[in-house]
């Protein structure tokens, strides 16, 4: 490995070698980092209850608000919302609010 980064930068140069090897470690991080967990189901669909996901996205921010905290159609308007601001899935977005509504 050291003979072919010495002569990697013998041929381009050392500021040749910084870029070509950071651009490998930026696009291995890259494909790491887009990579679905193994855990998740077929592209689209996630397999985990409203329970699960309001705490993997919700409690993050909102640390332990209850479900019970709000009435069923104050849970809808802050759902609209926070759809968008957390980038839930449609299927995602109706299992939390059936989760919440269902503690109201």
């Amino acid at each position: 490995m050291k003979r072919v980064v010495v002569r990697t930068c013998k041929w381009i140069g050392l500021p040749g070698a910084t870029i070509v090897i950071s651009c490998a470690a930026l696009t291995w991080l890259i494909g790491c980092a887009t990579n679905k967990p193994s855990g998740e189901v077929a592209a689209g669909t996630t397999g985990k209850s409203g329970a699960q996901l309001w705490a993997e996205n919700c409690v993050r921010c909102h640390n332990i608000r209850s479900p019970g905290s709000l009435s069923p159609a104050q849970w809808e308007v802050a759902m609209m919302h926070m759809r968008v601001r957390a980038n839930l899935t449609p299927e995602e977005h109706k299992k939390i609010l059936e989760f919440l509504k269902s503690g109201s």
